[in-house]
């Protein structure tokens, strides 16, 4: 089992279907959080998939923990909290990039305690992904940072920062946080949008040397419409980006995140990930599958990370031509 911990939360956007200047507006709720949705790509990829949350015992809480089940993700490990729903409003650009706007103080998804988090872990989980909001906001952020520390060395452990400027501080703040997390994982995947704002001119080849240097075996910074880069123990590769008409990028980052794990998890190659040392051209092969991920999820609207049979398809097309 690949299990995810982080925020679940109700991700609201304008009704795309509702014509420009008529009022009032009219929004959806959708289930979202940059862990859920790595959770929900894992298992719809074919991998076994669980997730570690604080799930609200609100009505919306409900929605999301239906959304969840449904997609088969394993919920044994999560929690029923009595605070409210985080709630994010998405906000989509002509050109499909997604920002956010979020209302979390007080929510469930923070609160973490050491004793909530699952001391001891079953064989059959092989790895364990963190990031975004949960990873880096107080409270709960030591208590998750405390618990991935305890399985050092023992599963892989993963890490997408997925930076949200105003919820995590300064970027100083951010950045030293950030350092100590890449410091006790294995793997790191992070966005050029990420390495730009925690990192003001420096390149994501440098960036990338210094996470390995600070405890990161594998580290993955995706470059939006250019690819992705990776690197490890010996080699550092790029993979260009499938064209793709894009209606948004949300829920896109997770569903690569989903992508890499799945891969890993599904060649056998989490316990290699741990040293760093995959066998020559497994790299390339992650990165192409998390593209194919990721671009079948910007092609449709929200965090709708795609199907096993859909990625295989693209797959083959992109070998065929």
């Amino acid at each position: 089992m690949i299990l995810v911990c982080g925020e679940v939360l109700l991700d609201v956007l304008r009704d795309p279907t509702q014509p420009s200047g008529d009022s009032p507006a009219r929004f959806a709720g959708h289930p979202g959080g940059s862990p859920a949705n790595t959770a929900v790509a894992v298992a719809r990829l074919g991998s076994s998939s669980g997730l570690c949350a604080r799930i609200s015992s609100s009505s919306i809480g409900a929605l999301l923990r239906r959304h969840l089940e449904v997609n088969g993700v394993d919920l044994s490990y999560s929690v029923d909290a009595q605070e409210p729903a985080s709630l994010a409003f998405v906000d989509v650009s002509a050109d499909g990039v997604a920002s956010y706007a979020f209302y979390v103080d007080g929510t469930a998804d923070w609160q973490w305690t050491v004793a909530e988090l699952p001391a001891e872990l079953p064989a059959d989980v092989t790895a364990l992904h963190t990031g975004s909001i949960a990873a880096a906001r107080l409270p709960g952020r030591a208590a998750i940072a405390a618990w991935l520390e305890g399985h050092k060395g023992r599963r892989l452990l993963s890490f997408d920062p997925n930076v949200r400027p105003d919820l995590v501080g300064s970027p100083s703040d951010a950045r030293s946080w950030t350092e100590h997390m890449v410091g006790q994982v294995d793997l790191v995947k992070a966005s050029l949008e990420d390495i730009r704002w925690l990192y003001p001119g420096r390149s994501a080849d440098d960036v990338a040397a210094a996470w390995r240097a600070l405890g990161a075996r594998i580290v993955v910074v995706t470059l939006g419409p250019d690819g992705a880069v990776g690197y490890s123990e010996t080699e550092r590769v790029q993979v260009a980006a499938r064209p793709v008409a894009v209606v948004d990028t949300v829920g896109a980052g997770d569903s690569y995140s989903g992508g890499l794990l799945h891969f890993l998890e599904s060649e056998q190659l989490t316990s290699a990930a741990v040293t760093g040392r995959l066998p020559q051209g497994a790299l390339a092969a992650a990165l192409d599958v998390a593209d194919a991920v990721a671009v079948l999820t910007c092609s449709r609207a929200g965090a709708d990370p795609p199907h096993a049979g859909e990625v295989a398809r693209l797959l083959e097309r992109s070998t065929a031509v």
